[in-house]
């Protein structure tokens, strides 16, 4: 009787899931400076601590006596790569002690737990030893690793497709042209974007015994020459297993290097434009003096880990791993250099070590500002815009490994008022003398504009001064003109109060007759009529 050949589909179900509540690793709060290592020497875990990380650990739920490692997602299903064997007897690796691996897929659970291991595909799995494997974003595309027999240390990668309108019958399988004799190419990953690969490899030239590479994946699939990841990332030990956050603008993976606990520990670093942050070891509720590998993500704090560490059922154990995020937050003022005034309404620009806007805002009333979305680690830089003041830029780095929020203070510096010819007429120009709406009082942050007039004058004492004061539209016409001259004339009591004759200045109110910007005719905004609410500064000799 023939036996029967079956694929095995996987059908959806429900990636995202929620924090177990009978997680096995306790937490550990320190409020030790995370720690980031170049060389390779093992580390005590105390001396790291939790570094700035609080993991905790869950047995997913399939652990056996064999090898069990995660190694991706498939229609919202986890691929598994395991020494488990269905049926008969299994032929056992002479360099392993375990059986030839092979692929498994796994239905998800809504609290992160797996359930009914099935073999994966008919086709990806052989009599040879299959192992890790990566999907494009629409997952049409596989690249994996596989070893023959006689060499089952030495893997290469392939790439197949799933053949159109099928349910799971990968055709084209290519061994790619990367592959060299004496090379074995492992633990791959693909870029969210599908446009870059990530794998180790034993290649000539790495700097340890295995190292991460980077290669471009061409529009036919193919990959472009790989480039090696450089001594930020690759010790003169083994680096393996990389993969990226959500947003892939973070490269996790295992190391033996970078003073682990021991073994393999798992690391993150920051990818920038054209290189990578100095690693940052994920603490001591995630790795052990045992090792630690396969971390990758199925939500932005949420995915899977591997671990031969103690206690375990086979020789590697996969675990749900679920971060319990630091919330941090910068918070601080814009504040004039010289007089300390607050400066509401000044437009802050959060901005990464890339130079890519994280976030922005304006200042309020009491010129203050507050970013919730602080990454730990990371160098921002902020940058500030306001009228009357000079662009500026403040480098911030959020170095707490913490719940936290940081204090910074801005500091910012005037422009110089320019002496320039308008409407044909000689002006001292600056920004706008800021009023409440229908309110004569000269504001606060309006006082660092007038000091500059004064600095003008006292330069020039020949000059006499003609202050003309505007409204906007909003009021009838008489309470306009009477309000434009209260303002007029609260500009020119500031100046004589701070030294400057009343003989050489004059004050006109014009109302709303002389308005910046047409509010009857056009419907306006707060701030166009704010603009429209004026001092203006006109040169008489």
């Amino acid at each position: 009787m023939k036996t029967k050949v079956f694929v095995i589909i996987c059908l959806i179900s429900n990636l995202i899931f929620s924090q177990g509540s009978n997680l096995i690793a306790g937490n550990i709060n320190t409020s030790k400076p995370a720690l980031t290592y170049t060389n390779n020497t093992s580390v005590s875990p105390i001396d790291i601590g939790a570094n700035g990380f609080d993991f905790e650990l869950l047995d997913a739920g399939v652990n056996t006596k064999f090898s069990e490692i995660g190694t991706g997602f498939f229609r919202n299903k986890l691929i598994l790569v395991s020494t488990k064997k269905l049926g008969g007897l299994a032929k056992i690796d002479v360099n392993t002690n375990e059986a030839y691996k092979e692929l498994f897929c796994l239905d998800i659970s809504k609290n992160g737990t797996l359930s009914r291991p099935l073999l994966f595909s008919r086709i990806l799995n052989t009599n040879d030893n299959e192992d890790q494997l990566t999907f494009s974003p629409d997952q049409k595309t596989v690249y994996f690793t596989r070893s023959n027999r006689k060499n089952s240390l030495e893997y290469k990668l392939y790439k197949a497709n799933l053949e159109e309108g099928s349910h799971g019958n990968w055709v084209n399988v290519e061994l790619l042209s990367i592959n060299k004799n004496n090379v074995s190419i492992e633990t791959p990953f693909l870029s969210r974007s599908g446009d870059k690969l990530y794998f180790s490899s034993n290649m000539p030239g790495s700097i340890g015994g295995y190292d991460i590479y980077v290669a471009n994946v061409k529009a036919d699939g193919t990959l472009d020459t790989p480039k090696n990841l450089g001594h930020s990332i690759n010790t003169t030990s083994d680096e393996k297993y990389p993969s990226l956050s959500m947003d892939g603008k973070h490269l996790y993976f295992s190391s033996k290097g970078h003073q682990s606990f021991g073994g393999y520990d798992l690391f993150v670093s920051r990818i920038l434009s054209d290189s990578y942050k100095a690693p940052r070891n994920l603490g001591n509720t995630i790795n052990t003096s045992y090792d630690e590998i396969a971390y990758f993500l199925a939500t932005k704090t949420k995915g899977y880990v591997s671990s031969n560490k103690p206690n375990g059922k086979g020789s590697f154990d996969i675990y749900t791993a679920v971060n319990d995020e630091i919330v941090q937050s910068l918070e601080g003022k814009a504040i004039d250099l010289v007089t300390k005034i607050k400066l509401p309404n000044t437009l802050i620009i959060l901005k990464d070590e890339d130079n890519n806007e994280v976030a922005r805002q304006m200042t309020n009333a009491s010129g203050a500002f507050n970013f919730d979305n602080i990454v730990p680690f990371e160098l921002y830089t902020l940058h500030t815009e306001k009228d009357g003041f000079k662009d500026a830029a403040f480098e911030f780095l959020a170095n707490r490994n913490f719940d936290t929020t940081y204090n910074k203070d801005l500091e910012l510096n005037t422009t110089e008022p320019v002496i320039a010819e308008v409407d044909d007429e000689l002006r001292i120009v600056l920004e706008n003398i800021y009023f409440d709406f229908a309110k004569y009082s000269i504001k606060e942050e309006s006082t660092i504009s007038l000091n500059k007039i004064i600095k003008v004058l006292n330069d020039n004492p020949d000059i006499t001064l003609a202050i003309n004061a505007h409204t906007d539209i909003r009021g009838n016409d008489a309470y306009n003109l009477k309000l434009s001259k209260q303002r007029a004339e609260s500009a020119v009591n500031y100046l004589i109060k701070n030294g400057i004759a009343k003989s050489r200045l004059s004050s006109k109110g014009y109302g709303e007759t002389k308005p910046l910007i047409d509010c009857k005719t056009n419907s306006c905004t707060d701030e166009e009529h704010q603009s429209n609410r004026r001092i203006e500064f006109v040169i008489l000799d």
